[in-house]
């Protein structure tokens, strides 16, 4: 009984992580994956040797709307924290400063996310699907509808996503497979108006006094980054933000 039990649970165990070792062959049947391979991971990979990322990685996001900004971090199973690795420019803005709060207000959203899908097949190249809307950005909405289908993507048109160029998303895209594949179940990926420090906070804060109480609560997330470079476990209630 005892070894049918740890049976079950080696099998418990073990079963989704060979499914997720499998996420890169299935990604690899899509031509354009296997051309963002080809043009891109040679090279990837001679950078990441140059960040001393000699292992699988995890990878952490973070947008910037206002420096149109997409960051990409890195940390290994040896690394205490999170190196930044590469930096990529919006190649299209849509909305203002602000969180997204309906259908059709072309908002890019601010708060703390992460990849829920994987597009090979995208009307944008490729993409990287995020997960809006979010308990806090339902309940902002209230009765409005929330919208959805925001995107990291290629292409540089953009009605509320985080567009990058065909060759950027390439990047970015054969780096989240190789996180994913490697066993990472969540991408993270955390959206914030501009870079939160108190400077620049009260400086927008004198043109958006209306999202003080939002702003102020992403600002912590940002600082326990900015501070640890960790990742805080984010949970919500009451339509904020915590952090752990």
């Amino acid at each position: 009984m005892k070894f049918l039990f740890k049976l079950i649970l080696l099998l418990t165990m073990t079963v989704p992580a060979l499914a997720q070792m499998g996420f890169k062959t299935e990604q690899l049947k899509f031509e354009r994956v296997r051309t963002a391979y080809a043009g891109k991971w040679p090279a990837l990979q001679k950078e990441l040797q140059v960040a001393g990322i000699t292992s699988t990685f995890e990878m952490y996001m973070a947008a910037y709307k206002a420096e149109g900004k997409l960051e990409l971090w890195l940390k290994t199973d040896r690394q205490k924290t999170y190196r930044l690795f590469k930096s990529y420019d919006f190649c299209a803005h849509s909305g203002t400063l602000g969180p997204k709060v309906k259908e059709g207000d072309l908002q890019t959203p601010e708060g703390f996310y992460y990849i829920n899908a994987f597009n090979p097949m995208s009307n944008f190249y490729l993409s990287l699907g995020i997960n809006y809307p979010n308990a806090v950005d339902r309940l902002r909405s209230g009765k409005e509808k929330t919208g959805g289908d925001i995107y990291i993507h290629g292409n540089c048109v953009t009605v509320g996503c985080i567009p990058l160029t065909d060759e950027k998303i390439k990047e970015v895209y054969v780096l989240a497979v190789e996180a994913k594949n490697a066993g990472q179940l969540k991408i993270p990926v955390h959206i914030f108006p501009f870079k939160m420090t108190n400077s620049n906070l009260n400086k927008q804060l004198q043109r958006f006094p209306q999202q003080k109480g939002l702003w102020a609560n992403l600002q912590s997330g940002y600082v326990y980054f900015e501070q640890h470079k960790l990742l805080p476990e984010v949970s919500i209630k009451a339509g904020r933000y915590l952090f752990h």
